[in-house]
Formats: C-alpha cells, sequence, structure tokens
C-alpha cells in the first residue's frame, strides 16, 4: 500500500485524514483499516502494537510508504508542503 490510516469511525481528525488523502491520493493505493470495527478485540491488540512501533497512542496514525508520518495534523501539513 502506498499509505495506511489507522483510524476510528467516529473520530472527526481520522475523518479529516481520510478526507485528505481521498483528495490528494488520486490512483495510489490507500488502505483505511477502523479499528473500532474489528472484532475480538483485535483493535486494541493493534493499538497497543502501534503505540510501541511509534510511540503515538491517538488515531489517525498514519504511515505513507512504510514510513510513519504521525497523526492528522502531522498528514496536513505534510500535505501543504508538498511531501
Amino acid at each position: 500500500h502506498d499509505a495506511v490510516i489507522f483510524s476510528k469511525s467516529y473520530c472527526p481528525y481520522c475523518t479529516e485524514t481520510k478526507k485528505l488523502f481521498r483528495e490528494i491520493g488520486a490512483g495510489k493505493d490507500i488502505h483505511v483499516i477502523e479499528m473500532d470495527m474489528i472484532l475480538r478485540g483485535w483493535g486494541s491488540i493493534m493499538e497497543d502494537a502501534l503505540l510501541a512501533m511509534t510511540g503515538q497512542d491517538t488515531v489517525p496514525n498514519v504511515f505513507v510508504k512504510g514510513q510513519h508520518i504521525g497523526g492528522n495534523d502531522d498528514a496536513q501539513k505534510a500535505a501543504r508542503e508538498g511531501k
């Protein structure tokens, strides 16, 4: 995937990030994982793994081409800077 967004369906910051990637990501392989929609506790296991990997305990948690970008503010800033 070109980008992976770990999200929660009810999160307004996640909604803004997904909107951004829809707007700038035309033709790219963007994968969204809605962690609150995953059954049997796997979402919380993913959250723990993401925290261990990135030090970030909030969503959205964005990766582009395997690089951790951060959250919504970081993604919006990177887009404004053309990154």
